[in-house]
């Protein structure tokens, strides 16, 4: 393979006590000239360039010189060796700190900045640092994420031609063998990259365009030719007969009938442990939009309210994935999918719900909409007899003030459990923070005429009351609560995100459940009587 053949080839580069310095044992085959090479700290200062994670530099061999080189007696350019159009310096930071979860996420940043930098083409080159100590396979997948990831748009309602990007990516490695591994998790990696695109697809589209009913049949459509997959659509008179009154309650408002998807994924190959294979029931938030019914909420606070489903978009591409990436436990995932209207048929604050498992629920804030739809969706996860559940939703903004546009608040019941999707959370590059789940704060929803009622008190806890109330409706199966209020979207292009939906928690659940080891701590946490 020659290198001229690429638009561009990423080079990567750690910053140093002297400066930025090439991270790769191939640089003299990748700028062409021969023996030893380091790059001109000099030259770097001139163009602000200090080889930080994600900074990126673009030069072309005619007329830059960024490399001060000692070449041996006799070598000399090659017109077989003439550098590619345009190679790109990609910052990776210090090269101590190329390690374990944290130097994954780093190729990843790397990666993307990358791509963004290399323009369009027949395809691009990206060389992996040297003397890696992490396993190429996760390397790979996480070269081919970062990559993917950061070349997505969304161009579905654009009248002109969308801008030409890379056709391919070719990783580089030093051998034959580290190109293999990288090659296998490189497939990986872009299958995942796939499930989370089309997650931002889904945010991303209009909300009068992704109604509950089209939500549904898209998915209906996919997994169709999909062995291990089967999933069934709930209308509004299946919807009420099953009693989900959480949902119906909130539906009421809206024109577009509600739905509810569930969807099974049977392993062809099941893990066996003690007879049994592992069941893990996927929850998501599916509220196409949101304009807070009768407490309506202002103009700006319902710009992007069409991110509202962002749970059940990312619970319903990571089965995708799943299924895709042969994983061996049973996975069912539920989609409460409803818009949240005002009008005359709207619920009113002081009306009383009963959801699935019979308890009530007083509506005091009909923006506090989506606890209501998630405790009929759990309710029923706990009657599929699962082992653990874990719902996703863009449920408080409780959790934005807390922690910021990029990272989840996880809560829950069970320490095992939380602690496991939260290491999962650090080798996949979405980060989640614990926050507590107080008997003592149980007191926060309260109602005079009901079970609880919808909110806590004002200004104080409201992710933590949100997930009280939804801990009513999970009994003593095993279960975790991820908001993802504030990394479901982006509000700039940063890293490998794009301004819209980021398809947050997708590579998260990925990452545990093809993880054996998770199988297997779902059996041993089970419920006695299962």
């Amino acid at each position: 393979m020659r290198l001229e053949e690429f638009v561009a080839v990423g080079v990567p580069v750690f910053t140093g006590a002297d400066g930025p310095h090439l991270g790769s044992s191939m640089a003299s085959a990748i700028t062409g000239m021969a023996g030893t090479a380091a790059l001109d700290a000099a030259w770097c200062k001139r163009q602000d360039f200090t080889g930080k994670v994600g900074q990126t530099l673009v030069f072309h061999a005619a007329g830059a010189t960024p490399i001060r080189s000692s070449p041996s007696e006799g070598d000399a350019l090659s017109s077989e060796t003439d550098p590619p159009t345009a190679m790109v310096l990609v910052g990776l930071g210090g090269e101590a700190k190329l390690v374990g979860d944290a130097g994954l996420e780093t190729l990843r940043r790397g990666a993307a900045a990358f791509i963004r930098a290399a323009g369009s083409g027949d395809a691009a080159a990206f060389v992996l640092p040297r003397e890696l100590i992490l396993p190429l396979h996760r390397v790979g997948a996480a070269v081919a994420e970062g990559a993917l990831l950061g070349s997505y748009r969304y161009d579905a309602f654009r009248t002109a031609e969308p801008p030409a990007g890379l056709g391919r990516l070719v990783i580089i490695t030093d051998s034959p063998a580290e190109e293999l591994a990288a090659a296998e998790g490189s497939a990986r990696g872009g299958r995942i990259a796939e499930a989370v695109s089309l997650a931002r697809d889904l945010v991303n589209e209009p909300p009068s365009s992704l109604t509950p009913q089209k939500f549904a049949d898209l998915f209906v459509q996919r997994f169709d030719d999909v062995p291990e997959l089967s999933i069934e659509v709930w209308d509004e008179d299946r919807i009420a007969s099953e009693k989900l009154g959480g949902l119906l309650g909130v539906a009421r408002g809206s024109t577009q009938p509600p739905r509810l998807v569930k969807a099974e994924y049977l392993p062809a190959d099941p893990i066996d442990i003690d007879g049994r294979t592992p069941h893990l029931v996927l929850v998501g938030k599916g509220i196409t939009f949101d304009s807070g019914g009768l407490s309506l909420k202002t103009p700006g606070g319902m710009e992007t309210m069409k991110t509202d489903m962002g749970g059940a978009a990312a619970v319903m591409c990571a089965l995708d994935a799943i299924a895709a990436l042969t994983a061996r436990i049973r996975v069912t995932v539920m989609t409460p999918l409803t818009e949240n209207m005002p009008s005359g048929s709207a619920i009113k604050p002081s009306d009383v719900l009963t959801a699935r498992n019979g308890k009530t629920i007083e509506v005091l804030n009909t923006d506090a909409e989506g606890r209501l739809v998630l405790a009929d969706a759990l309710s029923l996860a706990v009657e599929s007899g699962a082992d653990a559940i874990i719902d996703l939703a863009t449920l408080t903004g409780a959790a934005v003030v807390a922690l910021g546009k990029e990272i989840a608040g996880l809560l829950g019941n069970d320490q095992g459990l939380l602690d496991q999707v939260k290491a999962a959370s650090e080798r996949s590059g979405e980060p989640v923070w614990p926050l507590p789940l107080p008997d003592d704060y149980r007191n926060h929803i309260d109602s005079e005429v009901a079970d609880m009622r919808n909110v806590g008190r004002p200004g104080q806890a409201g992710s933590i009351s949100a997930a009280l109330l939804l801990r009513e409706f999970v009994g003593d199966v095993p279960w975790a609560h991820l908001d993802i209020a504030g990394p479901a979207r982006s509000d700039e292009n940063l890293r490998y995100l794009t301004k819209g939906g980021t398809g947050f928690g997708v590579r998260m659940l990925v990452e545990l459940v093809t993880s054996e080891e998770f199988a297997a701590s779902l059996v041993q946490r089970s419920r006695p009587d299962q």
